[in-house]
C-alpha cells in the first residue's frame, strides 16, 4: 500500500508542475497580448468647450465596439472644440470633434438633408445669446429652431427673425445674462438676429427632430 501510494504521489507532481506553468502561461499571455482596441475617451464630462489634457484619457474597447471615426491614442485632440457635452467614457469621434476650421466642418455637417453645396457655402457661423437658459440646455448641436425677438417698444411685442435655422454648438458660460448658442444662417438671417439682439431679447423654438 505504501508503494502504490510513493507511485501515485511521483505521478501527481509532474501533473501538478505542468498545470503550474500553464497558469503561468495564460498570465503572460494576458499580460502580453490584452484584447481589445485603444482608442482616446473623456477623462470626465465635457459640458463644452476645448478638451483640456486632463480631459482625454485611453481606454480598450472590444474590435466590434469601436466606433467609426474613434481617435488612436497619440491623435492630436487637445485644443479641439467638442460638439456638444461629453460624459466620461464615451469615445472621441471625428464627429465629436470640431476641427481646425470649426465653423466650416460644422456648417458641412449641420446643414440640412439635400443642403447643395453651394448653400452650405452661403451659411455663416452666428454667435447669439437668448434670454432664457433653461431653453437652450434644451438643445444639441444640430436641432433645428426658430429664433424669435421681444420687443419693450415698438408696433410688434415679439416677432420671428429666423425660421429653421440649426444649431452648431452650445458652448458653455454664464447663465446670468442669458445663454450662448452658435447657429448656422444666412448672412441676412445674421444682420437681423444682430439687431434684434441690439433691440430687444432673444427666445426660441423647438423643431421636432
Amino acid at each position: 500500500m505504501r508503494g502504490v501510494r510513493r507511485l501515485a504521489a511521483r505521478r501527481r507532481r509532474p501533473i501538478a508542475a505542468g498545470l503550474a506553468g500553464l497558469a503561468v502561461a495564460c498570465v503572460l499571455l494576458a499580460v502580453r497580448a490584452p484584447g481589445g482596441v485603444e482608442v482616446l475617451a473623456a477623462a470626465r464630462d465635457v459640458p463644452g468647450g476645448r478638451l483640456a489634457p486632463a480631459d482625454v484619457m485611453v481606454v480598450r474597447l472590444p474590435p466590434d465596439a469601436v466606433p467609426a471615426g474613434a481617435y488612436a491614442p497619440g491623435a492630436p485632440v487637445v485644443g479641439r472644440v467638442v460638439s456638444g457635452a461629453l460624459r466620461r467614457g464615451e469615445p472621441l469621434t471625428d464627429v465629436r470633434l470640431l476641427g481646425p476650421g470649426l465653423f466650416r466642418q460644422a456648417l458641412a455637417v449641420r446643414a440640412p438633408a439635400g443642403q447643395s453645396a453651394g448653400g452650405v457655402a452661403g451659411l455663416v457661423a452666428t454667435p447669439i445669446r437668448i434670454a432664457d437658459p433653461d431653453a437652450a440646455r434644451l438643445l444639441s448641436p444640430g436641432d433645428v429652431i426658430d429664433v424669435l425677438a421681444a420687443f419693450e417698444d415698438g408696433p410688434f411685442q415679439a416677432r420671428t427673425i429666423a425660421q429653421e435655422v440649426r444649431v452648431i454648438a452650445r458652448p458653455p458660460g454664464r447663465t446670468d445674462g442669458g445663454a450662448l448658442l452658435v447657429l448656422a444662417t444666412t448672412p441676412g438671417e445674421a444682420a437681423l438676429l444682430a439687431q434684434a439682439q441690439a433691440q430687444g431679447r432673444l427666445f426660441v423654438t423647438i423643431h421636432p427632430r
